[in-house]
């Protein structure tokens, strides 16, 4: 009963309330005026009409009986008159009483309730003694995609959730947060940010500065790593002491344009593992096309390892019998002297001079188009908006403004005999649509799309794309490479590297003896020793307990490691 009034006056007193107080009075108004005007005309109908007479207590007694649809017993109206209003006093009372009376209990008071009892069972503070775990300023696409990341390697961490219902609800749906405003500082207080192993400032650059500033006011040491929309918000973020700033959208678009197919082919770099370099190269127009790697003796040639194998989009395990077809990516290991001297060997084949498209003057389309014509590449790009086009002259080398599926403008563009085409737009099934569209009309084009929701990553490599890659993938590493303190690899959307502490159950085994392949789909690139050095593992390579494991795989394939050697 205490907990009941409780609740009562705060529904009552908060000036949020007040509308509620409003209509519930409203509504009660004018169920008590139509009772009484009821009333009066029962009495009048009956006395003039009936003639009979009645106290006012019948008369609201018949009004609630016929008005809740209990059925007439000792009192009814004998005339056509009464009986008509009757059956007006019946169909106001169902409207009134059954339809409109739920609707405001659960509307005005009812709802209201349980939003004050899910505000008051919001989380407010970490557990005490929380320790090493990462603080996320909002729950947006970014932070979903690191959260898979977070719980795959059991780091503990907290959603901040600015509406106490939202964070009831999203406590219940499983997701550790804290409700309090991001730019508070009691916020970060309960958060025991001074203990947390990195914040990340993941709201718009304003509230990011904000967001430093406090931090900074209450911890000078702990990492925050800020993520920049805008590239004139990078140093600001830098000088208010965000350790980390990550320009995602300038970075997607670099990322994009490294696995572009233009002049002389080469490796395309993905990442870094100590001295080794992760790379990726087109068999397309090569003599490496439909021989399996048995023949092809890369590691024999050259001393490189091949660590896997895309074909639009998905990664084939690498073994001898691995044939190599006109859409092959290689993806190889080695140091960057083997890396050079593949580049020598390849740099003789599918020459192609042609300007590359860039559909979309977005941030990130310029982000590609600029890092792209950094490195001589002529870029032609398409933008669908007239009102875009003095902001985007001289970004490319040659703009086409118009609709990017129109077939005239796209042969105008050049992509007919165009290497390679971008899908820079952040509208997925618009990506998916051209995808298919530019397939169609150039076969051998190389595509390569952004994408924004991770439930499309098949369906746009079912269209035809050769390499995806989504922001919030591209964020999620980028921070967990911080966390892990390693280099950043971006591999292609669905597959990423994973640092592994080696099990206990694996300690002192040889790689061939473990399994982990057949078992699990990952595939061992390396190990991390204790000093921070990697080295390349082959199959006779005994797996130290002391050392990481650098493994390729999917976030299921990782999954099914740590289930399979708990």
């Amino acid at each position: 009963m205490k907990f009941f009034s409780s609740q009562l006056m705060s529904l009552l007193f908060p000036a949020r309330a007040r509308p509620n107080i409003r209509a519930l009075i409203s509504y009660s108004l004018l169920l008590v005026a139509t009772v009484a005007l009821f009333a009066v005309g029962f009495h009048l109908i009956m006395y003039h009409v009936e003639g009979q007479e009645h106290s006012w207590v019948t008369g609201v007694y018949w009004a609630l009986t016929v008005m809740t649809t209990l059925g007439f017993g000792d009192i009814t109206f004998h005339s056509d008159v009464g009986r008509l209003f009757s059956i007006v006093v019946l169909l106001t009372g169902v409207v009134l009483l059954l339809i409109v009376l739920p609707f405001v209990f659960i509307r005005f008071f009812y709802a209201p309730w349980m939003e004050s009892r899910m505000r008051f069972h919001a989380p407010r503070a970490v557990p005490p003694g929380t320790r090493d775990h990462v603080i996320l300023c909002g729950l947006d696409s970014l932070a979903t995609a690191l959260r898979a990341r977070l719980q795959l390697h059991n780091i503990p961490h907290f959603v901040i959730e600015p509406d106490p219902v939202k964070a009831a609800q999203r406590q219940i749906d499983g997701v550790p947060v804290v409700t309090g405003r991001v730019e508070d500082r009691a916020t970060y207080e309960a958060l025991q940010v001074e203990h947390a192993r990195m914040v990340v400032a993941n709201c718009s650059d304003t509230i990011n500065t904000n967001i430093t500033l406090t931090i900074r006011d209450l911890s000078p040491h702990v990492p925050i790593a800020a993520v920049a929309e805008h590239e004139r918000s990078i140093d600001l973020l830098e000088l208010t002491g965000s350790n980390h700033v990550l320009p995602l959208k300038l970075q997607l678009g670099e990322h994009l344009a490294n696995r572009v197919n233009a002049g002389h082919l080469h490796c395309h770099v993905v990442g870094r593992l100590g001295d080794l370099l992760i790379a990726e190269f087109p068999v397309h127009n090569t003599p490496l096309v439909g021989r399996p790697l048995r023949d092809v003796q890369l590691r024999e040639s050259f001393g490189l390892n091949v660590v896997a194998v895309w074909e639009r989009g998905r990664m084939v395990p690498v073994t001898p019998d691995t044939l190599l077809v006109d859409g092959s990516f290689p993806v190889v290991m080695g140091t960057e002297e083997q890396i050079t001297e593949l580049d020598t060997y390849l740099v003789i084949y599918n020459t192609n001079f042609n300007p590359v498209l860039v559909v979309g003057g977005g941030k990130v389309g310029c982000a590609t188009t600029q890092t792209l014509r950094s490195r001589g590449v002529t870029v032609h790009m398409i933008e669908r908006e007239e009102s875009l086009r003095n902001a985007l002259e001289g970004v490319a080398d040659k703009l086409f403004i118009g609709n990017a599926a129109d077939r005239e403008l796209l042969m105008g563009a050049g992509l007919a005999d165009a290497p390679s085409v971008l899908l820079t737009t952040n509208d997925d099934a618009m990506n998916i649509y051209l995808a298919v569209y530019y397939r169609r009309l150039n076969p051998k084009l190389r595509v390569i799309s952004r994408i924004t929701h991770e439930r499309n990553i098949e369906a746009i490599h079912r269209a035809g794309a050769d390499f995806v890659l989504s922001y919030p993938s591209l964020g999620a590493e980028a921070v967990m490479s911080l966390l892990q303190r390693r280099e950043s690899v971006i591999l292609g959307e669905g597959f990423d590297l994973f640092y592994v502490p080696t099990p206990a159950t694996l300690a002192g085994q040889s790689l061939a003896s473990s399994h982990i392949r057949s078992r699990t789909g990952l595939n061992v690139l390396a190990l991390r020793l204790p000093d921070g050095g990697v080295v390349p593992v082959t199959a006779s390579t005994v797996l130290e307990p002391d050392c990481e494991l650098v493994m390729l795989g999917s976030e299921s394939q990782r999954q099914s490691f740590t289930e399979e050697f708990r």
